[in-house]
């Protein structure tokens, strides 16, 4: 037991004696260790301040370099601004001298309008003085008028004014007369406008011309069998198309009456079929007059439609293009409906292009302006044919500048766009064109040629030309026998011959031309 005690005694003095060896050797160990960093440490130390001397001296260097380059551009920043300066001074000292001047100038001026001022108040002075003279010279004047007419200034003046309103009356009288006579005119050429209108619009029992049409026939023997058995062939052909067949002892042709000229082209059209075909009885007329009105329909609305390409319109509704094709079979005092549309609507593009607007747009309103008068219903012809088409204008959707041209070309409505007023113009050019509507050539002629004749008459008088259908003279005189007063005054005598010895309607100018030549010949 003691031995085992000693050894466990003897272990542990060993292990603390091992234990206090190896403490010892580590210290020894770590002290070495802690030397050579320190002499790392100050080697790099040393090897650190090397480095950064050499930094600091590049970085100095630079820093020179930049403060010489920032320094050489402020130098020159500061002789540009230097130079402006000297620039400015230069032009300020320029406008001061030129300022100076003007200066002077004013003065010099300002003096000379001060002189001119003491001048007029000077002459103002003078008038003055002469004005007071006059007014008292007037005085005294009036005082001897009154003395010797035995009348004072005011019953003169009364008396002078009497006169005056006896004179004034007069003329007022006679130019009231004269205008009154004119509206008469006037009046009575728009009612016959109206009642033409009218009775070409609306179907009666007289038939004028533009109402008949003649089926000619290639014997006489086809009349009976267009007439049928007790008439029944007629009657069903009449009833069908309502048209009159008139058949009566003239040879070889057959009348046919009616005052819409569709329903009397669909009734020529189903005669030529019928006479063609030789079936001739109540069942198959009925079937010709179908397909004719279905052809005529069609050719209708084609015509429609070439007549809008042909003028480059676009757009239109299929009922207005109905309503233009319906045009050709209508006519307005003897012109075609649909000519007259056409040449309307041109005058209107050219027109409008002229001054500068819509010439597609005045085109289109051209040639609708006169829709309202190819009627789609027998109530509608009680409307002025002017609003009937501004009405089926505003229901078909086309623009109001459209639908007022076509309301207001009659003026039955007031105009609030340009192209109305062109519409208006172009369409009285259209039907007063000579030869364009139904008149007496003859008669036409012949006033023309009495209205040269009458400017022929005067003395100094070379040549006289009468244009515009007659409305206008053009009088050309010679400027060694006539002067400037004297072709006022011969305007004024020849305008008073031709409404003394002349018939005609609305009014005729005269227009007096004088023209002076002055030629040399140099050589």
């Amino acid at each position: 037991m003691d031995t085992i005690i000693g050894i466990i005694v003897a272990a542990v003095v060993g292990l603390a004696i091992g234990f206090a060896i190896a403490k010892m050797m580590e210290k020894g160990k770590a002290s070495k260790t802690i030397a050579n960093a320190k002499k790392e440490a100050a080697d790099i130390i040393k090897e650190a301040n090397k480095e950064g001397e050499g930094i600091k001296k590049d970085k100095i260097f630079q820093a020179k370099e930049k403060f010489l380059e920032l320094k050489a551009e402020h130098e020159k920043v500061i002789i540009n601004k230097d130079k402006k300066i000297a620039e400015a001074e230069k032009r300020t000292r320029d406008k001061e001298s030129q300022v100076s001047s003007e200066l002077a100038k004013n003065k010099k001026l300002n003096d000379q309008l001060q002189e001119q001022i003491k001048e007029m108040d000077y002459k103002s002075d003078i008038l003055d003085k002469k004005q007071s003279e006059l007014e008292k010279l007037h005085k005294s004047q009036v005082q001897q008028l009154e003395v010797i007419s035995g009348l004072s200034a005011e019953e003169a003046k009364s008396q002078l004014l009497e006169s005056l309103k006896e004179t004034a009356k007069s003329d007022a009288m006679a130019y009231l007369q004269n205008t009154l006579e004119e509206a008469k005119l006037t009046a009575q050429q728009e009612a016959k406008k109206i009642v033409i209108n009218t009775i070409q619009r609306i179907g009666t029992e007289e038939a004028v011309e533009n109402c008949v049409s003649v089926f000619n026939l290639e014997s006489d023997d086809v009349k009976g069998r267009i007439i049928g058995r007790e008439g029944r062939n007629i009657r069903a052909l009449e009833a069908a198309t309502g048209v009159e067949i008139i058949v009566d002892d003239t040879p070889e042709a057959i009348i046919l009456s009616c005052f819409d000229s569709v329903r009397r082209e669909v009734a020529r059209l189903s005669l030529h079929r019928l006479v063609t075909d030789g079936r001739i009885h109540p069942a198959r007329i009925e079937e010709v007059v179908k397909k004719t009105e279905k052809q005529i329909n069609e050719e209708i609305a084609e015509i429609g439609k070439r007549t809008v390409i042909d003028l480059g319109i676009h757009g239109l509704h299929p009922e207005l293009i109905k309503a233009v094709g319906r045009m050709k079979y209508r006519s307005s005092y003897g012109q075609n409906l649909l000519q007259h549309s056409r040449e309307v609507a041109k005058l209107c593009g050219v027109m409008a292009a002229e001054l500068g607007l819509n010439p597609k747009l005045a085109k289109r309103a051209g040639l609708l302006h006169d829709i309202g008068k190819v009627p789609m219903a027998e109530v509608e012809v009680e409307t002025p044919h002017a609003i009937l088409g501004m009405q089926w204008a505003e229901k078909y959707g086309e623009k109001k500048e459209v639908c007022n041209a076509i309301g207001a070309h009659h003026d039955e409505i007031e105009m609030t766009t340009l192209i109305s007023p062109i519409v208006q113009v172009c369409d009285a050019i259209s039907g007063a064109r000579p030869g364009a509507r139904r008149q007496v050539l003859d008669s036409y002629i012949q006033r023309l040629k009495d209205l040269e004749d009458i400017a022929f008459g005067f003395n100094g008088v070379q040549k006289a030309y009468a244009i515009q259908a007659g409305r206008e003279l053009r009088v050309i005189v010679e400027s060694e026998k006539v002067s400037d007063d004297k072709a006022a005054e011969l305007s004024f005598e020849i305008s008073q011959k031709i409404q003394t010895d002349m018939t005609y309607p609305g009014q005729v100018k005269v227009t007096v031309i004088r023209e002076t030549r002055s030629v040399n010949v140099a050589k």
